[in-house]
Protein backbone atom coordinates (compact mmCIF):
# COMPACT_ATOMS: atom_id res chain seq x y z
CA UNK A 1 0.00 0.00 0.00
CA UNK A 2 1.24 3.21 -0.63
CA UNK A 3 -0.08 6.46 1.20
CA UNK A 4 1.29 9.24 -0.54
CA UNK A 5 0.51 12.49 1.47
CA UNK A 6 1.28 11.74 5.39
CA UNK A 7 -1.78 12.90 6.57
CA UNK A 8 -3.44 9.94 5.29
CA UNK A 9 -1.41 8.04 7.69
CA UNK A 10 -2.52 9.95 10.60
CA UNK A 11 -6.04 8.94 9.52
CA UNK A 12 -4.74 5.42 9.23
CA UNK A 13 -3.57 5.35 12.78
CA UNK A 14 -7.01 6.77 13.83
CA UNK A 15 -9.37 5.30 12.02
CA UNK A 16 -7.96 1.94 11.18
CA UNK A 17 -7.81 2.04 7.66
CA UNK A 18 -10.92 3.76 7.17
CA UNK A 19 -9.76 6.62 4.56
CA UNK A 20 -7.08 4.42 2.67
CA UNK A 21 -9.40 1.44 1.72
CA UNK A 22 -11.71 4.10 0.33
CA UNK A 23 -9.05 4.97 -2.40
CA UNK A 24 -9.86 1.83 -3.86
CA UNK A 25 -12.49 1.13 -6.35
CA UNK A 26 -15.44 -0.85 -5.78
CA UNK A 27 -16.05 -0.56 -1.93
CA UNK A 28 -17.27 2.62 0.52
CA UNK A 29 -14.97 3.65 3.42
CA UNK A 30 -15.13 -0.28 4.89
CA UNK A 31 -13.08 -0.28 8.51
CA UNK A 32 -11.10 -3.35 8.92
CA UNK A 33 -14.01 -5.75 10.62
CA UNK A 34 -15.69 -4.88 7.16
CA UNK A 35 -18.22 -2.45 8.16
CA UNK A 36 -19.03 0.62 5.69
CA UNK A 37 -17.36 4.20 6.40
CA UNK A 38 -21.12 5.43 8.12
CA UNK A 39 -20.91 3.10 10.90
CA UNK A 40 -19.98 3.82 14.27
CA UNK A 41 -16.20 4.75 14.88
CA UNK A 42 -14.29 3.07 17.26
CA UNK A 43 -10.40 2.04 18.05
CA UNK A 44 -9.23 -1.10 17.38
CA UNK A 45 -12.37 -2.80 15.73
CA UNK A 46 -10.54 -6.02 15.13
CA UNK A 47 -11.52 -7.48 18.02
CA UNK A 48 -15.09 -8.01 16.97
CA UNK A 49 -13.77 -9.43 13.73
CA UNK A 50 -15.01 -13.36 14.24
CA UNK A 51 -11.63 -15.53 14.58
CA UNK A 52 -12.70 -18.66 14.16
CA UNK A 53 -13.80 -21.17 11.14
CA UNK A 54 -16.92 -22.59 13.06
CA UNK A 55 -18.74 -19.59 13.79
CA UNK A 56 -17.93 -17.91 10.45
CA UNK A 57 -19.34 -20.09 9.11
CA UNK A 58 -22.89 -20.17 11.03
CA UNK A 59 -23.32 -16.32 10.03
CA UNK A 60 -21.03 -14.97 12.85
CA UNK A 61 -23.29 -16.60 15.44
CA UNK A 62 -21.56 -18.03 18.99
CA UNK A 63 -23.12 -16.81 22.31
CA UNK A 64 -24.86 -19.34 22.82
CA UNK A 65 -24.24 -22.59 20.44
CA UNK A 66 -22.51 -25.42 22.35
CA UNK A 67 -19.37 -24.99 23.76
CA UNK A 68 -16.18 -25.54 22.35
CA UNK A 69 -12.55 -23.87 22.94
CA UNK A 70 -13.42 -20.53 21.31
CA UNK A 71 -16.03 -19.59 24.08
CA UNK A 72 -13.41 -17.71 25.11
CA UNK A 73 -13.96 -15.12 22.69
CA UNK A 74 -17.98 -15.88 22.61
CA UNK A 75 -18.77 -16.35 25.45
CA UNK A 76 -16.18 -17.39 28.45
CA UNK A 77 -18.97 -18.52 30.33
CA UNK A 78 -19.79 -21.48 28.40
CA UNK A 79 -16.31 -22.67 29.09
CA UNK A 80 -17.38 -24.20 32.41
CA UNK A 81 -19.44 -26.72 30.27
CA UNK A 82 -16.16 -28.02 28.39
CA UNK A 83 -16.27 -31.99 29.15
CA UNK A 84 -12.49 -32.48 28.61
CA UNK A 85 -10.20 -31.52 31.05
CA UNK A 86 -8.02 -29.36 28.63
CA UNK A 87 -7.67 -28.11 25.18
CA UNK A 88 -6.54 -25.21 22.50
CA UNK A 89 -7.26 -23.73 19.16
CA UNK A 90 -5.12 -22.10 16.40
CA UNK A 91 -7.32 -20.09 13.76
CA UNK A 92 -5.94 -18.11 10.84
CA UNK A 93 -8.06 -15.74 8.22
CA UNK A 94 -6.87 -14.31 5.42
CA UNK A 95 -8.54 -10.71 5.68
CA UNK A 96 -9.90 -8.02 3.41
CA UNK A 97 -8.05 -9.78 0.46
CA UNK A 98 -10.01 -8.05 -1.84
CA UNK A 99 -8.23 -4.89 -0.84
CA UNK A 100 -5.17 -5.67 0.50
CA UNK A 101 -3.33 -8.94 -0.02
CA UNK A 102 -1.13 -9.33 3.10
CA UNK A 103 -3.41 -8.56 5.98
CA UNK A 104 -4.55 -11.36 8.09
CA UNK A 105 -5.76 -12.44 11.32
CA UNK A 106 -4.09 -15.16 13.73
CA UNK A 107 -6.28 -16.57 16.83
CA UNK A 108 -4.64 -18.81 19.67
CA UNK A 109 -6.50 -19.93 22.57
CA UNK A 110 -6.84 -22.71 25.31
CA UNK A 111 -8.64 -23.85 28.43
CA UNK A 112 -8.21 -25.48 31.41
CA UNK A 113 -10.51 -27.22 34.16
CA UNK A 114 -9.59 -27.02 37.40
CA UNK A 115 -12.45 -28.70 38.74
CA UNK A 116 -16.11 -29.93 38.76
CA UNK A 117 -16.75 -26.37 38.28
CA UNK A 118 -14.13 -24.23 37.39
CA UNK A 119 -12.52 -23.44 34.34
CA UNK A 120 -9.69 -20.88 33.10
CA UNK A 121 -9.00 -19.73 29.98
CA UNK A 122 -6.37 -17.96 27.64
CA UNK A 123 -5.73 -16.56 24.14
CA UNK A 124 -3.77 -14.21 21.61
CA UNK A 125 -4.97 -12.39 19.05
CA UNK A 126 -2.85 -11.24 16.59
CA UNK A 127 -4.10 -8.47 13.56
CA UNK A 128 -1.06 -7.98 10.98
CA UNK A 129 -2.03 -5.15 8.45
CA UNK A 130 0.07 -5.97 6.26
CA UNK A 131 3.22 -3.86 5.10
CA UNK A 132 3.17 -0.22 3.96
CA UNK A 133 5.31 2.63 2.94
CA UNK A 134 5.69 5.60 4.75
CA UNK A 135 5.71 8.65 2.62
CA UNK A 136 6.26 12.50 4.24
CA UNK A 137 4.24 15.28 3.33
CA UNK A 138 7.70 16.51 0.52
CA UNK A 139 7.16 12.83 -0.94
CA UNK A 140 10.32 11.58 1.03
CA UNK A 141 10.74 7.91 1.94
CA UNK A 142 10.49 7.14 5.39
CA UNK A 143 10.87 3.19 4.49
CA UNK A 144 8.28 0.54 4.93
CA UNK A 145 6.63 -0.46 8.10
CA UNK A 146 4.13 -3.13 9.11
CA UNK A 147 1.65 -2.13 11.80
CA UNK A 148 -0.23 -4.66 13.92
CA UNK A 149 -2.57 -5.08 16.86
CA UNK A 150 -2.78 -7.73 19.42
CA UNK A 151 -5.20 -8.46 22.07
CA UNK A 152 -4.05 -10.76 25.53
CA UNK A 153 -6.90 -12.59 27.44
CA UNK A 154 -7.36 -14.51 30.37
CA UNK A 155 -10.56 -16.20 31.21
CA UNK A 156 -12.19 -17.59 34.10
CA UNK A 157 -15.45 -19.80 34.55
CA UNK A 158 -17.68 -21.19 37.02
CA UNK A 159 -20.65 -23.60 36.69
CA UNK A 160 -23.88 -22.95 39.44
CA UNK A 161 -25.23 -26.45 39.31
CA UNK A 162 -25.87 -28.21 35.87
CA UNK A 163 -27.14 -25.47 33.77
CA UNK A 164 -25.85 -21.81 34.60
CA UNK A 165 -22.32 -20.44 34.18
CA UNK A 166 -20.89 -17.05 34.95
CA UNK A 167 -17.68 -16.09 33.15
CA UNK A 168 -15.38 -13.39 32.80
CA UNK A 169 -12.20 -11.94 31.10
CA UNK A 170 -9.69 -9.37 30.97
CA UNK A 171 -7.84 -8.25 28.11
CA UNK A 172 -4.72 -6.13 27.64
CA UNK A 173 -4.94 -4.44 23.78
CA UNK A 174 -2.07 -2.91 22.19
CA UNK A 175 -2.13 -1.41 18.53
CA UNK A 176 1.07 -0.42 16.93
CA UNK A 177 -0.12 1.94 13.93
CA UNK A 178 2.07 4.75 13.50
CA UNK A 179 5.64 3.90 13.79
CA UNK A 180 6.04 6.83 16.38
CA UNK A 181 5.99 9.53 13.60
CA UNK A 182 5.24 13.33 14.31
CA UNK A 183 2.03 14.90 13.22
CA UNK A 184 1.03 18.40 14.13
CA UNK A 185 3.98 18.70 16.29
CA UNK A 186 2.70 15.51 18.63
CA UNK A 187 4.52 11.97 18.31
CA UNK A 188 1.99 8.92 17.53
CA UNK A 189 2.72 6.28 19.62
CA UNK A 190 1.31 3.03 19.88
CA UNK A 191 -2.31 2.63 21.52
CA UNK A 192 -3.08 0.47 24.91
CA UNK A 193 -6.24 -0.43 27.03
CA UNK A 194 -7.04 -2.87 29.14
CA UNK A 195 -10.54 -4.42 28.79
CA UNK A 196 -13.23 -6.82 30.45
CA UNK A 197 -15.76 -9.42 29.37
CA UNK A 198 -18.79 -10.38 31.50
CA UNK A 199 -21.10 -13.66 30.43
CA UNK A 200 -23.53 -15.80 31.33
CA UNK A 201 -24.85 -18.93 30.20
CA UNK A 202 -27.86 -21.22 30.87
CA UNK A 203 -28.81 -24.22 29.20
CA UNK A 204 -31.43 -27.23 29.86
CA UNK A 205 -32.57 -30.23 28.20
CA UNK A 206 -36.49 -30.54 26.97
CA UNK A 207 -38.57 -33.01 24.71
CA UNK A 208 -39.90 -30.71 21.99
CA UNK A 209 -42.28 -31.74 19.21
CA UNK A 210 -41.44 -35.41 20.57
CA UNK A 211 -37.27 -34.99 19.99
CA UNK A 212 -34.49 -34.36 23.09
CA UNK A 213 -33.66 -30.70 22.74
CA UNK A 214 -31.20 -29.19 24.35
CA UNK A 215 -32.36 -25.08 24.72
CA UNK A 216 -29.11 -22.36 25.31
CA UNK A 217 -29.01 -19.39 26.15
CA UNK A 218 -25.70 -16.39 26.51
CA UNK A 219 -24.90 -13.02 27.07
CA UNK A 220 -21.74 -11.52 26.81
CA UNK A 221 -20.70 -7.91 26.94
CA UNK A 222 -17.14 -7.52 25.72
CA UNK A 223 -14.41 -4.69 25.73
CA UNK A 224 -15.88 -2.71 28.61
CA UNK A 225 -12.68 -0.80 28.99
CA UNK A 226 -10.54 2.34 28.96
CA UNK A 227 -10.46 4.71 26.27
CA UNK A 228 -7.16 4.57 23.53
CA UNK A 229 -5.49 7.33 22.37
CA UNK A 230 -2.52 7.37 19.99
CA UNK A 231 -0.66 10.47 20.85
CA UNK A 232 -0.10 12.25 24.74
CA UNK A 233 -2.70 14.52 25.11
CA UNK A 234 -4.42 13.55 21.80
CA UNK A 235 -7.59 11.93 21.68
CA UNK A 236 -9.18 9.30 23.29
CA UNK A 237 -11.35 6.40 21.39
CA UNK A 238 -14.06 4.46 22.82
CA UNK A 239 -12.94 0.35 22.85
CA UNK A 240 -15.55 -1.35 20.77
CA UNK A 241 -18.19 -2.23 23.64
CA UNK A 242 -19.99 -4.77 22.32
CA UNK A 243 -23.49 -6.46 23.84
CA UNK A 244 -24.03 -10.10 22.32
CA UNK A 245 -27.31 -11.85 23.67
CA UNK A 246 -28.28 -14.57 21.78
CA UNK A 247 -30.28 -18.37 21.99
CA UNK A 248 -29.77 -21.97 20.06
CA UNK A 249 -32.10 -24.98 20.03
CA UNK A 250 -30.11 -27.99 19.34
CA UNK A 251 -32.28 -31.17 18.29
CA UNK A 252 -31.12 -34.60 19.26
CA UNK A 253 -32.77 -36.45 16.54
CA UNK A 254 -31.34 -39.81 17.21
CA UNK A 255 -27.68 -41.40 18.08
CA UNK A 256 -26.47 -40.17 14.93
CA UNK A 257 -27.79 -36.97 13.79
CA UNK A 258 -28.41 -33.70 15.89
CA UNK A 259 -29.14 -30.35 14.46
CA UNK A 260 -29.06 -26.49 15.88
CA UNK A 261 -30.38 -23.38 15.02
CA UNK A 262 -28.91 -20.47 16.53
CA UNK A 263 -29.66 -16.55 16.62
CA UNK A 264 -27.16 -13.87 17.97
CA UNK A 265 -28.21 -10.30 18.45
CA UNK A 266 -25.29 -7.69 18.71
CA UNK A 267 -25.40 -3.87 19.32
CA UNK A 268 -22.39 -1.65 20.05
CA UNK A 269 -22.62 0.16 23.76
CA UNK A 270 -20.37 3.31 22.20
CA UNK A 271 -21.98 6.62 21.62
CA UNK A 272 -23.79 7.16 18.21
CA UNK A 273 -22.20 10.43 15.97
CA UNK A 274 -24.73 13.34 16.44
CA UNK A 275 -25.21 15.32 13.75
CA UNK A 276 -23.71 18.86 13.68
CA UNK A 277 -24.49 21.99 11.94
CA UNK A 278 -21.96 24.36 9.95
CA UNK A 279 -21.08 25.73 13.19
CA UNK A 280 -20.31 22.43 14.47
CA UNK A 281 -23.00 23.09 17.14
CA UNK A 282 -25.12 19.68 17.51
CA UNK A 283 -28.13 19.74 16.56
CA UNK A 284 -29.57 16.68 16.74
CA UNK A 285 -28.35 13.44 18.94
CA UNK A 286 -26.15 13.87 22.36
CA UNK A 287 -22.18 14.81 22.36
CA UNK A 288 -20.29 11.80 22.18
CA UNK A 289 -17.69 13.49 24.75
CA UNK A 290 -18.25 11.53 27.49
CA UNK A 291 -17.29 8.68 29.98
CA UNK A 292 -16.71 4.89 29.25
CA UNK A 293 -20.18 4.42 31.69
CA UNK A 294 -21.91 7.13 30.25
CA UNK A 295 -21.08 5.73 26.70
CA UNK A 296 -22.28 2.79 27.56
CA UNK A 297 -25.65 3.32 29.17
CA UNK A 298 -26.21 6.48 27.36
CA UNK A 299 -25.39 3.73 23.70
CA UNK A 300 -29.19 2.79 24.19
CA UNK A 301 -31.27 6.42 23.26
CA UNK A 302 -28.54 9.01 21.91
CA UNK A 303 -29.07 8.15 17.90
CA UNK A 304 -29.96 10.92 15.93
CA UNK A 305 -32.98 9.37 14.70
CA UNK A 306 -34.76 8.44 18.02
CA UNK A 307 -35.65 4.95 18.52
CA UNK A 308 -35.74 3.97 15.41
CA UNK A 309 -32.39 3.86 14.50
CA UNK A 310 -31.61 2.15 17.50
CA UNK A 311 -33.10 -0.32 16.32
CA UNK A 312 -30.99 0.03 13.26
CA UNK A 313 -27.72 -0.39 15.58
CA UNK A 314 -28.83 -3.85 16.37
CA UNK A 315 -27.33 -6.34 13.79
CA UNK A 316 -28.73 -10.11 13.79
CA UNK A 317 -26.43 -13.30 13.22
CA UNK A 318 -28.30 -16.68 12.51
CA UNK A 319 -26.77 -20.18 11.92
CA UNK A 320 -27.83 -23.43 11.18
CA UNK A 321 -25.44 -26.69 12.06
CA UNK A 322 -25.68 -30.46 11.46
CA UNK A 323 -23.56 -32.86 12.86
CA UNK A 324 -23.80 -36.79 11.40
CA UNK A 325 -22.34 -38.86 14.59
CA UNK A 326 -20.51 -36.32 16.07
CA UNK A 327 -17.86 -36.15 13.27
CA UNK A 328 -18.87 -34.63 10.65
CA UNK A 329 -20.66 -31.09 10.28
CA UNK A 330 -22.41 -28.99 7.51
CA UNK A 331 -23.06 -25.32 8.64
CA UNK A 332 -24.34 -22.05 7.01
CA UNK A 333 -25.29 -18.22 8.54
CA UNK A 334 -26.61 -15.11 7.24
CA UNK A 335 -25.39 -11.82 8.49
CA UNK A 336 -27.22 -8.95 8.63
CA UNK A 337 -26.21 -5.20 9.35
CA UNK A 338 -28.89 -2.29 8.43
CA UNK A 339 -27.33 -0.18 5.33
CA UNK A 340 -26.97 3.24 7.51
CA UNK A 341 -24.91 1.15 10.56
CA UNK A 342 -22.11 -0.46 8.30
CA UNK A 343 -23.91 -2.31 5.58
CA UNK A 344 -22.45 -5.81 6.54
CA UNK A 345 -24.82 -8.22 4.76
CA UNK A 346 -23.43 -11.82 3.80
CA UNK A 347 -23.99 -15.73 3.34
CA UNK A 348 -21.99 -18.22 5.45
CA UNK A 349 -20.80 -21.74 4.88
CA UNK A 350 -18.81 -24.21 6.27
CA UNK A 351 -17.60 -27.65 7.08
CA UNK A 352 -16.46 -29.78 10.60
CA UNK A 353 -14.61 -32.88 10.70
CA UNK A 354 -13.60 -34.47 14.08
CA UNK A 355 -11.47 -37.14 14.41
CA UNK A 356 -10.36 -38.52 17.68
CA UNK A 357 -9.32 -35.40 19.77
CA UNK A 358 -8.84 -32.97 16.71
CA UNK A 359 -11.80 -30.84 15.50
CA UNK A 360 -10.65 -29.08 11.81
CA UNK A 361 -13.48 -26.22 10.60
CA UNK A 362 -13.42 -24.41 7.21
CA UNK A 363 -15.69 -21.68 6.56
CA UNK A 364 -16.69 -19.47 3.32
CA UNK A 365 -17.67 -15.96 3.29
CA UNK A 366 -20.34 -15.09 0.39
CA UNK A 367 -20.88 -11.36 -0.19
CA UNK A 368 -21.77 -9.25 -3.52
CA UNK A 369 -18.30 -8.66 -5.10
CA UNK A 370 -18.69 -5.46 -6.19
CA UNK A 371 -20.16 -4.05 -2.17
CA UNK A 372 -18.41 -6.19 0.18
CA UNK A 373 -14.90 -6.03 0.72
CA UNK A 374 -15.48 -9.64 3.07
CA UNK A 375 -16.64 -11.37 -0.47
CA UNK A 376 -14.99 -14.66 -0.60
CA UNK A 377 -13.10 -14.51 3.32
CA UNK A 378 -11.88 -17.66 4.25
CA UNK A 379 -11.26 -19.09 7.40
CA UNK A 380 -9.04 -22.29 9.28
CA UNK A 381 -9.32 -23.57 12.28
CA UNK A 382 -8.02 -26.77 14.54
CA UNK A 383 -9.07 -27.55 17.50
CA UNK A 384 -7.27 -29.80 20.00
CA UNK A 385 -8.96 -31.58 23.33
CA UNK A 386 -7.88 -34.14 25.69
CA UNK A 387 -8.90 -35.88 28.96
CA UNK A 388 -12.54 -36.25 28.59
CA UNK A 389 -13.79 -35.90 32.39
CA UNK A 390 -17.54 -36.37 31.38
CA UNK A 391 -18.28 -33.54 33.41
CA UNK A 392 -20.87 -30.90 32.46
CA UNK A 393 -21.17 -33.12 29.02
CA UNK A 394 -24.23 -31.14 26.47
Amino acid sequence: MNFKPFTFLLIFVVFGLTTAFAQVGGTENPTTDGRQGNAITTAVPFLLITPDARSGALGDVGVATTPDVNATHWNPAKLAFMKDQYGFGLSYSPWLQKLVPDINLAYINGYYRIDDRNVIGGSLRYFSLGEIQLVDANQTQLGNYSPNELAVDGTFARSFGENFSLGTALRFIYSNLSSGQFFDGQQTKPGTAVAADVSAYYKDDKQIFNTNTTLAFGLDISNIGTKMSYADGGQKYFLPTNMRLGGASTFHLDDFNDFTFALDLNKLLVPTPPIYDANGRIVSGKDPNRSVPAGIFGSFSDAPGGASEEVQEVSISTGLEYWYNRQFAVRAGYFYENPNKGNRQYLTLGLGLKYNIVDIDFSYLIANQQKSPLANTLRFSLIFNFGDTGANAN
